[in-house]
């Protein structure tokens, strides 16, 4: 697949908009920072592999998808303080 059908558009706006509907804050809590942040860079790690095999299938249009959500984890990661990125704010929505 090489272009952004109509129902694969209305597919990505449906699960965002359900995880948008869903999301509540969460109490405070105490976790493992570590932990959190090395989850967070293999979430974007993964989702970075899977561009490459879904561009390696000729399925550009998830493998886009895929490096949106890679990107994400990083970006969220950044924000949070997990990862130390520079005050890059080319890369990242940071500053």
């Amino acid at each position: 697949m090489d272009r952004v059908t109509a129902d694969k558009l209305e597919k990505y706006f449906d699960v965002t908009g359900r995880a948008l509907h869903k999301v509540r804050i969460a109490e405070q809590s105490s976790f493992d920072w570590d932990a959190k942040a090395r989850d967070f860079l293999d979430m974007a790690t993964r989702y970075y592999n899977d561009a490459h095999f879904f561009k390696e299938k000729g399925d550009i249009v998830t493998a886009f998808a895929c490096l949106n959500y890679a990107h994400g984890w990083l970006d969220a990661g950044a924000r949070l303080g997990f990862f130390d990125v520079g005050h890059d704010s080319v890369l990242f929505t940071v500053d």
